[in-house]
């Protein structure tokens, strides 16, 4: 059974720093995908930043590229998300995920939250 559990989430101020990371147990990680996505109040999942199993390509959401960085450690089934100039907007539960497809969501974690205050 594959599980994954994210950590590093937490209350920060506008302009702060945090990094998340999602530890993948069940599996290997060989030709998976992994992701970052969040959720604010109210609002849809949304995509934030993704990267690939093959070269380690990344994409990011209009909304956090320049800011927030995705990584992944292979051997150590561990995927980041360094988030820098943290704003308001950034406030949301965070999910990591990992798939097979472009957009990993074939499994997902139960989220971390981050908030973001003035």
């Amino acid at each position: 059974q594959v599980q994954l559990v994210e950590s590093g989430g937490g209350l920060v101020q506008a302009g702060g720093s945090l990094k998340l990371s999602c530890a993948v147990s069940g599996r290997t990680l060989n030709g998976y995908n992994m992701g970052w996505f969040r959720q604010a109040p109210g609002k849809e999942r949304e995509f934030v930043a993704r990267i690939t199993w093959m070269y380690g390509a990344t994409y990011y959401a209009d909304s956090v590229k320049g800011r927030f960085t995705i990584s992944r450690d292979n051997p150590k089934n561990t995927l980041y998300l360094q988030m820098h100039s943290l704003k308001l907007e950034d406030t949301a539960v965070y999910y990591c995920a990992v798939g097979r497809g472009a957009i990993p969501d074939d499994y997902w974690g139960q989220g971390t939250q981050v908030t973001v205050s003035s």
